[in-house]
């Protein structure tokens, strides 16, 4: 299984974005070149067998790592309910 670190130029709602695979031997220089541009890095690694498959995860604001620590930690899926709340109701 793959791993794919996404970025996303901000305020476009994640409908302009891009992804790297880390293990590339020049993932740090674009990287650099991507944060350059403008782009942030969001979320977390997505696991993925393919890119495709990273992409729809990304798509569906997939985030495996987040669910499993909302499940652990009540408190901190609270706040991030609320969170997200906000952005809904920002994007109306």
């Amino acid at each position: 299984m793959s791993k794919f670190q996404f970025f996303c130029k901000p305020d476009s709602n994640r409908k302009e974005f891009t992804f790297l695979n880390p293990t590339s031997d020049t993932f740090l220089q674009e990287k650099e070149q991507l944060l350059m541009q403008g782009f942030e890095v969001e979320d977390d690694y997505i696991y993925a067998e393919t890119e495709g498959e990273a992409v729809e995860k990304f798509k569906s604001n997939f985030v495996y790592v987040i669910e499993e620590y909302h499940a652990s930690n009540p408190i901190t899926a609270v706040v991030h309910f609320f969170i997200e709340l906000w952005r809904s109701i920002g994007k109306k």
